[in-house]
């Protein structure tokens, strides 16, 4: 397996640099990443392609169909928020009008579900317990 996996190419990727989230409505989704999650945009954003940084990576609300894409929601869990309180976090979002998820427990993280206007599945997320190396993500 091990000289299997050493002739396999490797790409050299750093990082990754940004998620597409679909949409079908630019303006009614750039409004929630901004305005409702409270996302900072980067002002050099297109008119059809808004990014939004989150610190460790790019969410770029896609039109598309106008990238030649039929649309399809991401499933739930695609994208992971990290905040310092999931309750607090969804209490907020709940205030805004944004219908959530209970909040989880797995016994090292817990969570709570929710989607965007147009269906695309997102997590707020908080982790309270170290990896078994010690570090904290």
């Amino acid at each position: 397996m091990d000289q299997q996996r050493n002739q396999r190419a490797v790409i050299e990727a750093q990082r990754v640099d940004f998620i597409a989230v679909p949409t079908n409505d630019v303006a009614q989704a750039e409004d929630f990443y901004a305005n409702v999650l409270g996302l900072e945009k980067n002002p050099n954003s297109l008119h059809d392609w808004i990014e939004f940084e989150t610190g460790n990576v790019t969410l770029a609300l896609v039109d598309a169909e106008g990238h030649g894409r039929e649309f399809a929601p991401l499933p739930p869990g695609s994208i992971a928020l990290r905040v310092p309180d999931v309750a607090a976090a969804k209490a907020k979002l709940e205030e805004a009008g944004v219908e959530c998820g209970d909040v989880w427990d797995s016994g090292a993280c817990n969570g709570a579900s929710f989607t965007d206007p147009d269906g695309n599945g997102i997590v707020l997320h908080h982790r309270y317990t170290p990896y078994p190396d010690g570090r904290m993500p």
